[in-house]
């Protein structure tokens, strides 16, 4: 794919799309640039309505770039007989993986079945069917039950000791910040207005029914006004918070609970598979190898800190320390292990009496009495059928009081990308091909799998672009053909963006960022026209990103 076919979404031409989006009358506003609300843009610009969509800081910034990566069905949820919330989101893997198989991968999943454990060999093969079932699993990737020495065979560092055997079943991988980018590419393909770095500060009202959303762009401090017939709210954990702007914070509520992930070099937990193991609190969590590393994870804890910085704590590493080193007791891992770490929130809805990981991950949507649409709860797996009720709503009550026809849901055939790769194989014959094309730019072959799970085909783009960008040092033309890229076609405005989100270096590939971070932060500032004040703010964000990434704090930040 050239710079011709690629969609230009760009944070270069701000004004011009603040002052569209202040001049336009939408049919719907959208607040929330995570999964849902990029999805719920997506669903109805593709059906024809006119769609404006801000977001407070940049698109994923939430929830939608700290989850545990995955594409899955939750098969713990099994255990809660929530089997509606099994099947929707079961089924939904493949669909997502159809619409993007360089972002949406096939994974094997690992669950070593141990003396003691959550599950005993019976009620996992038992499980694990019903999982494939409702999931519709194709035959060939249904569950396999495993002995002790094949389970062993697959990953040697499992304990031998507690080892019983294992089910051997299908998961998708995903990048959850790139999954969103390109919903809201492909919802700006359509017609929809985005903007990041655009916080809704109050809303219009006309006869006390909601006509439209204040904005403030946060860059610029200018404050601007979008007019429309319908305005949802997805803002994840700052749903309650909107809500109590409208007036409307009334009855359900939302329950914050925290998910923690550490990344270790992949040779301290040099794992073959992914691995979904017990903890001894009843507990499982995932052990995941990505590129360089291995990520494992997560928590889930209440949290009542500050929404804005969410930082692991040292009882955070600990816990995922001391059970890692327990399912793989050579390893011996310890903090100084680390490399980097994640934390988010998951806004779920509060029920008296349930813990955290009771907590159900169903969806629910609020109605205020003067028209505000809101959801909270769910996951990233159903992002799509989240969107889809929401927009069925909205298409609803357009049909009623405006005389306005939309037509049905059609993100079940609508591609995240314009040249989507026709299955997972095709996907690993290109990476096959970008890792000869970048040996021969004398790159290490580790970046072709890395650009083709982020960009897909977009990446020749990006390769192409290299050439204009002259280095002794390989890495930084690319890294510099990258920020060229995302700043011009993926609204990169500062870079947190660049460095978390789009590239994911902070979490994946922290070493290199000291490598291309003074050649990244001038071209960001060339393009974006910073002055130096908003040059030096950067820099002292990224700063602080980089130390709660490798920092274990006493307690959360309040």
């Amino acid at each position: 794919m050239n710079l011709q076919e690629v969609v230009s979404f760009s944070g270069v031409n701000r004004k011009e799309e603040i002052e569209t989006l202040s001049t336009t009358y939408f049919d719907l506003v959208v607040i929330g640039g995570g999964a849902t609300g990029c999805g719920i843009a997506l669903d109805a610009a593709s059906r024809g309505m006119k769609v404006a969509l801000v977001e407070k800081r940049d698109f994923a910034s939430g929830t939608s770039s700290k989850s545990t990566k995955l594409i899955h069905g939750g098969l713990r949820y099994l255990k809660q007989f929530d089997i509606p919330l099994v099947r929707e989101t079961g089924t939904e893997r493949a669909v997502v993986h159809k619409l993007a198989p360089h972002l949406v991968l096939p994974e094997k999943m690992l669950l070593p079945l141990i003396k003691g454990g959550t599950y005993g060999k019976w009620a996992t093969s038992f499980g694990l069917l019903v999982y494939d079932l409702l999931a519709g699993v194709e035959r060939d990737d249904r569950r396999k039950m495993l002995s002790k020495k094949k389970a062993l065979q697959l990953e040697p560092l499992l304990d031998e000791n507690k080892l019983k055997g294992g089910g051997f079943y299908a998961e998708y991988r995903t990048d959850d910040a790139r999954l969103t980018i390109e919903m809201i590419k492909r919802a700006a393909h359509f017609g929809a207005k985005a903007l990041n770095y655009c916080e809704a500060v109050d809303f219009l009202y006309q006869e006390d029914h909601i006509s439209g959303v204040q904005c403030k762009d946060t860059i610029s401090g200018q404050t601007f006004s979008i007019k429309a017939q319908k305005v949802v709210s997805a803002g994840g954990p700052w749903v309650d918070r909107v809500r109590k702007l409208n007036g409307s914070l009334s009855g359900k509520r939302l329950h914050l609970t925290k998910g923690v992930h550490i990344v270790v070099p992949k040779e301290k937990l040099p794992l073959q598979h992914s691995v979904y193991f017990d903890v001894a609190d009843g507990r499982m969590i995932f052990a995941i190898p990505r590129g360089k590393v291995t990520y494992i994870g997560t928590t889930d804890t209440t949290y009542t800190g500050r929404l804005d910085r969410i930082v692991v704590t040292k009882a955070d590493a600990d816990y995922l320390l001391k059970a890692v080193n327990n399912a793989f007791p050579s390893i011996e891992l310890t903090i100084e292990d680390l490399i980097s770490n994640w934390a988010g929130l998951r806004p779920l809805i509060h029920e008296e009496g349930k813990s955290p990981s009771e907590l159900s991950r169903k969806d629910e949507i609020f109605l205020s009495p003067s028209g505000l649409i809101s959801i909270a709860g769910g996951k990233l797996t159903g992002y799509r059928k989240m969107a889809q009720r929401i927009v069925d709503l909205v298409s609803k009550q357009l049909a009623t009081e405006a005389d306005q026809n939309f037509g049905p849901c059609r993100t079940k055939e609508v591609y995240l990308t314009s040249k989507p790769f026709s299955s997972a194989k095709a996907v690993q014959q290109y990476i096959t091909q970008l890792e000869k094309q970048v040996r021969e730019r004398g790159l290490d072959p580790y970046y072709g799998w890395y650009l083709a799970t982020v960009y897909g085909e977009q990446s020749q783009a990006v390769l192409d672009k290299m050439s204009e960008f002259q280095s002794n040092n390989a890495a930084i033309a690319l890294a510099r053909a990258e920020a060229w890229f995302t700043t011009h076609h993926e609204m990169v405005n500062s870079a947190s963006d660049f460095f978390v989100r789009r590239t994911g270096r902070l979490y994946f590939d922290i070493a290199s960022i000291a490598e291309v971070r003074s050649f990244i932060m001038q071209d960001l500032q060339d393009y974006l026209a910073w002055e130096a004040e908003r040059r030096l703010k950067e820099e002292e964000v990224l700063d602080m990103l980089l130390h709660d990434a490798t920092h274990y704090y006493d307690e959360e930040l309040s």
